[in-house]
């Protein structure tokens, strides 16, 4: 099953390529154009504002709630009957620490509010906070995939070993190439595909 999208593409693979492309471009537009510095930082609207920039050109339901109930990896997220309380909550976590953030990204990431992209969404969303909060961020390179994905896997039971590893590669560094690292470690961690929908 392939998503709907403006792009009137009907094969998985080339939706793929076609998407991680243009949310790339569209990455690097909303952070040299400085939009992406008026946004909210640490709440669900600025995330939502952050989604909407990334795949307007994608999917008519960018930036919007997903109204369907998704699992991965026989894990299931946040339903959709509690999906708007549970981002209001989210908003309102505290932010001041650097535990706190990883705290509240991972419960984004159980949230997981759209139909598609939120691992990168989500990631600018963190980077954004960590920048605001401590003047830091994460140099994605320097944090292992399969490492990454198991502590994500484990996170929602505990989160220790997600800060340790997010903890080791945090940076001064606040360049746009650091930034540019995010977004291009990007497929490495979602895939439509690899989504599963559930019946209301």
């Amino acid at each position: 099953m392939v998503l709907e999208n403006k792009l009137g593409i009907t094969e998985q693979a080339l939706l793929n390529r076609e998407e991680e492309r243009i949310s790339k471009l569209k990455a690097k537009e909303f952070f040299e154009s400085g939009k992406l510095y008026k946004i909210e930082i640490g709440t669900f609207k600025g995330l939502s504002e952050i989604h909407h920039y990334l795949f307007e050109d994608i999917y008519d339901f960018a930036g919007k709630i997903r109204e369907v109930n998704i699992s991965k990896n026989d894990f299931r997220f946040a339903a959709v009957a509690f999906l708007e309380v549970a981002l209001k909550n989210i908003s309102k976590m505290p932010q001041d620490t650097f535990d706190e953030i990883i705290e509240k990204y991972v419960e984004m990431n159980i949230a997981h509010p759209f139909r598609e992209g939120n691992g990168r969404a989500t990631r600018i969303w963190l980077d954004m906070i960590l920048r605001h909060k401590l003047k830091q961020t994460i140099d994605w390179n320097a944090v292992d995939k399969e490492e990454y994905l198991s502590a994500m896997r484990r996170s929602p039971i505990k989160d220790l070993e997600i800060k340790v590893l997010l903890k080791s590669a945090l940076t001064h560094d606040l360049s746009k190439e650091v930034f540019f690292k995010g977004i291009d470690v990007s497929y490495y961690y979602e895939g439509y595909n690899e989504y599963r929908t559930e019946d209301l």
